[in-house]
Order: C-alpha cells, then sequence, then structure tokens
C-alpha cells in the first residue's frame, strides 16, 4: 500500500521536484518506507512506498518500463498478479522484480488500457506514456483506493489524497455548497465531488486520460445484477464457499507480517476462520512458495466499556475457536485527547463515527503486522445492514395504504410530527415521510442522516437559498435509476455498492489504516464475489428477514450459532454519552464557544438550542452534533490554518 501523487506541467511550467517532494511528504503516513521521484518535461510522478511485497529496491517506484517508455506509480495490490505474470513469460516477457507493479507495466504495453480488464485487486495508479505523450490513471473496481484530481484553469493534478494536491501553489480553496449539503445528509461526500470546487474524486471502475491538456474519462467496469442464475440454493452455497476461501487465499500472500481485524461479527469472524482454515493447509502441504508461513493467525479487536457496542467477548470466542494470536484495545477516556489528530487524516468532512475505533484497531495492529485481513463489504454485497429490514417493512406497508392517502395525507403528518423532539414520534416523522414518496426516495429518507426540517431549522436563509436545485438524494436516485437489476432489493444493494461503499466504508478503512501505515485487504470485495452475488437471486440474500442469509448458511461448518445469528450491533461508538461525558469539553469548545466553519452556513443559536436539549437529555441529537463536530475539526484545521497538515512540511502547503 502506498501514496502516488503528480502533476502535468502543460499548464504548471514552474514546478520542480521540491513540489513532487512536498506532495509525496504530505502522504508519507502511507508509504513510510522509501520513496521516489520522476520528472521530465511534460509530467511529474512521486511516490511513497510501503514495501509489501518484494522488499528490495526493486519494488521501488516510479517504476519504468524494461524500454524505458512508460513508468508508472502504483498504490495498492493486485491479486491475480502470479497469473498474469505466468502468462506473461509465456509470451516472452522478462521480469526484474516480483512485484505485481511490473505486471502492470508488461500489461499496459501489451494491452494498453485493456490491462484493466485483466487486473484482479485493489488500485490506484497513474501511467505516463512516452511515446503516446499520456497520463492513464485508473481506480479498482469498487474504490478501495482513493484517487483526486485537480482542474483548474486547465492546471491539472492528482493525488491519493487532497492535502498532497494542497502542497501546490495557487489551489483555490472555493468550498462546493452542495457538497456542504451532502455531507450532512451523507456523513461523507460522494463522488465525484469532494468539498472543493476544483478538486474530484475519479469514480470507482473508471479511467481517466490526460493528454495535452484535455481530460477524458471512462467507465470500464460495473456490476450487473440483471443476469440472475437458476441455480439451486445448495448449489450456490458450495460455489460461495469455495470462491470465499479461495477470495481469502489470495489475499494472504506477503513479504510482511499478516493478521486480521476481528469484531466477532459474522463477516469478520467467516474471515479468521477462513485465514485459520488457509493456514492448516499450508502447514500439510509442501508448497513452499507460501510466503506467509505462520502457526496461528493475528487477531485485533477494539472494546467498549459500555456493553451496547462491546462486542469484544464475540470476538474473544472465534479467537478461543481458532486459537488465534489475539489482542484487544479498550476504546474509553483517550478518545477527546486523540479526535483532533485522528480527524487530521481526513481532507474533507467525514462523520461516520466508526472512524474512531477503525484507527485505534489499525494502530492496534500495526504494532503486530503490516497486513490485515478484514471482512469490510458483507454487509452490501450480502444485504446485511439493519436498513434492508427497515425498507422491506416499509415497502410492505406502502402496498397496503391507497396512493391519495400516501401523497395527500402522509404528508401532512410528517409536517405535525416534524415539531416534536419526542423519540418515537420522531420514527413516526420518519416512517410517514418515507411511505408518501417513491421506494427509491424511502430508502434515501429513511437512511438521511438528516432530516428537512432539521436542516431548514439550522441553515442560514442566504446559504439555503445558494443551494437552489441541489437535493442530496440526487446521488441516491441516481444510482437506483441506473441499476442493472430488475427488484427493489438489488436495486438498493447496487445504490450502497456505489454511494455509501465507496463514499463511506472504505475512506473510512482507508484513511484510518494508511494512517497507521497499514494494509487492510478485503477477501468479501473481490471482484469475482461481487459479480458471483449478483447472479444469486435477492431471497438467498435476504430470506423471511433475515439478513445476509446465504453468506450464514456457507459459514455454518465454520463459526456457532450464537456469532451466526445474534443481533448485528455494527461498529459503533457510544456517541450519546460521549457528549456528555468524555467528549463534553472538547465539542462545547468547537459548537458552542469557538464555532468558524458551521457559522458560516448555519445559525449558532439553533446549534447551542441542540447542544443544551442533548445535555439535559431532552432528545439524543448525538448524530447530528457529530456531524457538525467533525465539520468543524476540519474547517479549524483545513481553512484557517495555512499549515494545516502536520504531515506536511512547514512552508509547504499554501493557503
Amino acid at each position: 500500500m502506498c501514496g502516488i501523487a503528480g502533476f502535468s506541467t502543460h499548464e504548471y511550467p514552474n514546478l520542480s521536484k521540491e513540489h513532487l517532494l512536498a506532495m509525496g511528504n504530505a502522504i508519507r503516513h502511507r508509504g513510510p518506507d522509501a520513496n521516489g521521484e520522476y520528472l521530465d518535461e511534460h509530467i511529474g510522478l512521486c511516490h511513497r512506498r510501503l514495501s509489501i511485497l518484494d522488499l528490495s529496491e526493486s519494488g521501488n517506484q516510479p517504476m519504468f518500463s524494461q524500454d524505458e517508455q512508460c513508468v508508472i506509480v502504483f498504490n495498492g495490490e493486485i491479486y491475480n498478479f502470479p497469473e498474469l505474470r505466468t502468462e506473461l513469460e509465456a509470451q516472452g516477457s522478462s521480469f526484474v522484480s516480483s512485484t505485481d507493479t511490473e505486471v502492470i507495466l508488461h500489461l499496459y504495453q501489451k494491452m494498453g488500457i485493456k490491462c484493466l480488464e485483466k487486473l484482479n485487486g485493489m488500485f490506484a495508479f497513474a501511467l505516463w506514456d512516452k511515446q503516446a505523450q499520456s497520463l492513464f490513471i485508473a481506480r479498482d473496481r469498487i474504490g478501495k483506493k482513493p484517487l483526486y484530481f485537480l482542474s483548474y484553469e486547465n492546471r491539472f493534478a492528482f493525488a491519493s489524497e487532497i492535502k498532497s494536491l494542497l502542497c501546490l501553489p495557487d489551489v483555490p480553496k472555493e468550498i462546493r455548497s452542495d457538497a456542504v449539503y451532502d455531507f450532512f445528509a451523507y456523513q461523507y461526500i460522494p463522488d465525484p465531488k469532494s468539498i472543493f470546487k476544483h478538486i474530484h474524486k475519479l469514480r470507482p471502475g473508471h479511467f481517466l486520460l490526460y493528454k495535452a491538456g484535455e481530460i477524458s474519462i471512462e467507465q470500464y467496469w460495473d456490476v450487473d445484477f440483471s443476469a440472475q442464475s437458476n441455480q439451486s440454493e445448495a448449489e450456490f452455497k458450495t460455489q460461495l464457499q469455495d470462491l470465499a476461501q479461495a477470495c481469502t487465499k489470495r489475499r494472504m500472500l506477503s513479504d510482511v507480517p499478516l493478521g486480521a481485524f476481528l469484531s466477532g461479527g459474522v463477516d469478520s469472524s467467516g474471515v479468521v476462520a477462513m485465514m485459520a482454515k488457509e493456514m492448516q493447509n499450508q502447514q500439510h502441504s509442501s508448497d513452499t512458495n507460501r510466503k506467509n508461513e505462520k502457526d496461528r493467525v493475528t487477531t485485533c479487536t477494539i472494546a467498549f466499556d459500555d456493553d451496547k457496542f462491546n462486542e469484544a467477548e464475540f470476538a474473544q470466542s472465534v479467537a478461543n475457536q481458532y486459537n488465534t494470536d489475539h489482542h484487544e484495545f479498550m476504546v474509553s477516556q483517550n478518545v477527546s485527547d486523540t479526535l483532533e489528530d485522528i480527524v487530521a487524516f481526513f481532507d474533507e468532512p467525514f462523520a461516520d463515527p466508526s472512524l474512531v475505533p477503525t484507527f485505534y484497531v489499525s494502530e492496534l495492529a500495526r504494532q503486530a503486522v503490516t497486513v490485515a485481513i478484514a471482512g469490510d463489504g458483507g454487509d452490501e454485497v450480502f444485504a446485511g445492514y439493519q436498513k434492508y429490514n427497515t425498507d422491506d417493512i416499509e415497502n410492505r406497508l406502502r402496498e397496503k395504504f391507497p396512493l391519495w392517502m400516501r401523497t395527500h395525507v402522509f404528508p401532512s403528518l410528517t409536517k405535525i410530527f416534524s415539531r416534536f423532539e419526542n423519540r418515537v414520534l420522531r420514527k413516526a416523522h420518519s416512517l410517514f415521510s418515507s411511505l408518501s414518496v417513491s421506494p427509491a426516495m424511502g430508502f434515501y429518507l429513511t437512511n438521511s442522516q438528516i432530516k428537512d426540517h432539521q436542516w431548514q431549522n439550522l441553515v442560514k436563509p442566504e446559504f439555503a437559498d445558494a443551494l437552489g436545485a441541489y437535493h442530496p438524494s440526487e446521488n441516491t436516485l441516481r444510482a437506483y435509476e441506473s441499476a442493472k437489476g430488475k427488484d427493489h432489493l438489488s436495486r438498493i444493494l447496487y445504490t450502497d455498492m456505489k454511494t455509501y461503499l465507496p463514499g463511506g466504508i472504505l475512506v473510512k478503512v482507508d484513511r484510518m489504516s494508511m494512517a497507521n501505515s497499514l494494509e487492510v485487504r478485503a477477501p468479501l470485495l473481490d471482484k469475482e464475489m461481487i459479480e458471483f452475488a449478483a447472479t444469486m437471486p435477492s431471497e438467498l440474500k435476504f430470506k423471511d428477514g433475515e439478513k445476509k442469509y446465504l453468506l450464514k448458511e456457507a459459514f455454518k461448518h465454520l463459526l456457532p450459532d450464537d456469532i451466526l445469528y445474534r443481533k448485528k450491533m455494527g461498529f459503533s461508538v457510544p456517541l450519546a454519552s460521549w457528549f456528555r461525558a468524555e467528549l463534553k469539553g472538547l465539542a462545547e469548545r468547537y459548537l458552542v464557544n469557538t464555532p468558524k466553519g458551521l457559522t458560516q452556513f448555519f445559525k449558532q443559536a439553533e446549534i447551542e438550542r441542540l447542544w443544551q436539549q442533548h445535555q439535559s437529555n431532552q432528545a439524543d441529537h448525538s448524530n447530528l452534533l457529530w456531524s457538525m463536530l467533525m465539520f468543524e475539526l476540519w474547517w479549524q484545521r483545513y481553512m484557517l490554518n495555512d499549515q494545516h497538515d502536520s504531515y506536511a512540511q512547514k512552508g509547504e502547503v499554501s493557503a
């Protein structure tokens, strides 16, 4: 895992190697093991390396093709590179390293941009083709690895993180007003937007070509739910078991210590079980080419002193079952001491509360390993979230009420219930809001992190007017309507794979693991796994109210029922109590005493009202207060300070 960055000198003629060094230093936490820069009269590239495969200098980047006509900087892992290398060698290619990076170079020289069809992995790379005078940038199919690009007055630059782009001179920090709106609705900013007007995200499954000052972007992959197989449940189960084991095995190739995140949930527990099984297979095999020989899986988990959020006992149960080398960290009083530094790793507002335990479990894991395997993706691929239950109930209710009642009576009830802070009445407000609209819009409204009446109470009138036609549901509805799937569940799974997964879950995991120079791999997000799951009928994912039905069936030979069928807790944190205890002083300082960013857009009196209601237990506003705190912490770090990033060298960042 690494950090990459670069720029074109087409409209940036005064940029130098020092600028490349500054861009690289800003993201050196992503790759502390080695650095490299390349600069010619057209393009500049830089790389910060976290050594995982081929730890020798042969694996350093930028890496050149043997004819020196192509040069690449690459972030990620290609899991099928051994097979691809064998194919290339059979076609006459020769290699000087044992890296997947060199495989990409050879594939590109043989296939051009079609090389993407061959790659199975997580990646973001930039490849400069000297002969074609074009820069080829690509991002993996599901968005495990980030890629941002700057496009401003014909200037072009790219990087793994925004902070690297802000090292360049004269980058304007113009805020996108619709991105602010999106953030409070989603708790993240969906692609291709960023918080800054001139900085964009390359969407997952897309590539970008930059040539002679021109940018073109195309999609090379999408997930298709329309071609569902007619196999039996038993056949699907057997195929899923075999594929899950194979996807896990692929991710266990490493030249550095490797372990796993273990929450005690279905996905992470299943992954640990498959890792243990693979290690047993290796011990009984004569295969001497495996590079991760070890007797036990190293597992890491996070504990809370609040039983409603603590899954440590379940993680310990799985650790005992598979005799893992288990490590546990208790998240308690130190949250307020470290939160500001943790949030600094996000270069734009981001508010998934599980970023806190994800940072700590990454920090814990890095003490023992350099690579961690995780269960990310199981919920989105196999329908594991509680929101899918809620959506199913709402759709059943929709069918029971006539259209005239849902479109004329329910909106009036929604307005009435919006006046109350009572928890039950707030749920009634959410239900009637959802039932009054289409299933697609209802899915968005139920899962939105801020309701319309809350936004209207908070936002200053002049900012509300500036939003104009923007609406945060546009990303959800666009994805829902473009889904290649016949049924509603397929469409909302597709929607989450295109929005929440890459914009929320994977951003959180990437930033928090990379903050600790830790690589995280996810077998359940393998290309083949996603494409296979898309062929499964929806009733095998969500069956009679049972979430992840077939995945649980596939793991039954590995895990006990009290792991498979216990109530899902999620990787959550006790926000409500934190705001009244551990985080009270920090939050009060940023939300009430010295807010700078929030008061650009929101009414200070309303912020204080929400704060006081929460402190007096009149209402639980913890989710909204958390989003506001994350926004304010970001604003004061990135918008008020010239040297906003403690990981950049002094004088390298321009406001």
